[in-house]
């Protein structure tokens, strides 16, 4: 970790945000770098993307959210009696105090089918209770559109207005030609809420991973920011390789590291939701854990860390097929497992009840199984309780990135025999930084109360909303050495 915190943000963008970011851009000085020339035989950039543009531009769109939040009803400064001031405090206050409010923002999305099926992120749209879509300049405007149905597992969502004949783009094969390291891209979306806007870059990395369980990202260089989340990320083929979703920075705007969910994940959820109204992933029903070095020369047969090793069988499809704690888990139906994070990811894109052949080690042989998927939705919680369950991902909440406590964590930060939650990252634009926070420091209480998950974080500063307060209260633990702090809460 860097002196200076970058964190993961969405690219989700209100009309406030995008001011600041443009305004903060202006101030950025650039120097013009020429650059040795390359001869023209080895050039195999395209000349211009003007015609892939023109092909895609009419299947994507602006999405514009509006939410209902409710007046405060707590106080919301102090003005002192007789005070200049007070008739212009009590005027301001007087208009927000106890009637709601509308909170507008701003996403992107694209069209999948000529009946108006439109995808975009589920962080687009999430708390909205009015959707409005807009077609590229010279089609339809203020549309309005229904929720067909959400993953917030990989936050895709599926939207649909009610038109037809639209145009529409495809997806393409993330894994294949087109989406290799190296290869062009063009993103399209609406950023900053300054309307329709193309960029494009090479694919940087794949099969990324930021905090979710099934996570296959690709990166990128093409410039995206804020208000473009939900857009897509075209190959030179005009079909869709990604859905962006997020960037990494220290200021929210674009320094060349972008994230797009890639259409491998995306197209199965997508068809699940427009089937369905929702996920319905397969479920093989076993603890698992990467194996590390150390442990080979522990298990008979092994002679990588590939493959995924199993740590416990409750009731459900593994044991019925006769799988047990201690198999080493290296084929899932045909594909070589290499880790824990490829196999979740390979099941959970299996069918519900599929029959699939599964390979493990066992005491130096290889055995054969078949397991019948179950659905994990409806299985896991019953199979692990949440007393059981495995840590949540980290999460960001008001600039800050949570992680529960985790013997990684402990050792990195020296947190022996502490309770709570760990700052992993802070946003360096955030009112935790402005107060002083550090990656490290331990949130031990809000609003009084004990916090050791980020659902219950997240608990307490929507209570505090609800109060009418505009700060929580954090009890701050820092090297052993504890202090309150309160923290804005903004409107989010």
């Amino acid at each position: 970790m860097t002196s200076k915190a970058i964190a993961i943000h969405h690219l989700h963008a209100d009309r406030q945000n995008a001011l600041r970011v443009l305004l903060t851009g202006a101030a950025v000085s650039f120097a013009l770098v020429f650059a040795q020339a390359v001869p023209s035989e080895a050039q195999t950039r395209p000349v211009t993307f003007a015609e892939l543009a023109e092909e895609v531009s009419p299947s994507v769109v602006n999405i514009t959210t509006s939410t209902t939040i409710a007046g405060r009803t707590g106080p919301q400064g102090v003005v002192p009696e007789g005070s200049p001031f007070e008739d212009f405090f009590n005027d301001l206050e007087n208009g927000e105090r106890g009637a709601p409010r509308r909170s507008s923002a701003l996403g992107s999305g694209f069209v999948i089918s000529s009946d108006g099926y439109i995808v975009t992120n589920n962080h687009v749209i999430e708390g909205a209770d009015e959707i409005l879509i807009e077609f590229f300049p010279g089609g339809e405007e203020g549309v309005p559109a229904e929720l067909v149905g959400t993953d917030p597992n990989t936050d895709i969502a599926v939207l649909k207005v009610d038109l037809d004949g639209l145009e529409f783009v495809e997806f393409g094969d993330s894994n294949d030609v087109g989406a290799r390291v190296g290869d062009w891209v063009m993103a399209m979306g609406n950023p900053l809420g300054q309307g329709f806007s193309v960029s494009a870059g090479i694919v940087s990395a794949r099969n990324r991973a930021l905090s979710g369980t099934y996570d296959d990202y690709i990166q990128t260089d093409a410039a995206i920011n804020r208000g473009n989340s939900g857009g897509p990320l075209f190959n030179m083929n005009a079909e869709v390789i990604g859905v962006n979703t997020a960037i990494l920075s220290p200021n929210g705007g674009s320094i060349g590291i972008g994230f797009a969910m890639s259409s491998a994940v995306v197209t199965n959820v997508v068809d699940q939701l427009i089937d369905f109204g929702e996920t319905r992933r397969g479920w093989l029903g076993v603890r698992i854990q990467d194996v590390t070095p150390d442990m080979i020369d522990a298990i008979d047969g092994l002679e990588t860390t590939a493959g995924a090793l199993v740590t416990s069988v409750p009731a459900g499809p593994a044991e019925d097929a006769g799988m047990l704690a201690g198999d080493l888990i290296t084929n899932f139906d045909g594909i070589a497992i290499e880790d824990t994070r490829e196999l979740v990811r390979i099941v959970g894109n299996s069918p519900v009840g599929k029959k699939v052949p599964v390979v493990v080690l066992r005491n130096g042989d290889l055995e054969n199984l078949t397991v019948v998927l179950g659905r994990r939705e409806t299985s896991e919680a019953a199979a692990f309780p949440a007393a059981a369950q495995e840590p949540e991902a980290p999460a960001s909440v008001l600039g800050m990135i949570l992680s529960e406590i985790t013997p990684e964590l402990t050792e990195q930060f020296s947190l022996s025999d502490a309770t709570g939650l760990v700052i992993t990252a802070i946003d360096p634009d955030s009112d935790a930084a402005t107060k002083g926070f550090v990656p490290g420091d331990l949130i031990e209480k809000a609003n009084r109360e004990d916090v050791t998950t980020v659902a219950e974080f997240e608990a307490q500063i929507d209570a505090a909303r609800e109060a009418g307060r505009t700060s929580v209260l954090l009890l701050l633990r820092r090297g052993g050495d504890p202090r309150f702090e309160a923290l804005l809460l903004g409107d989010d």
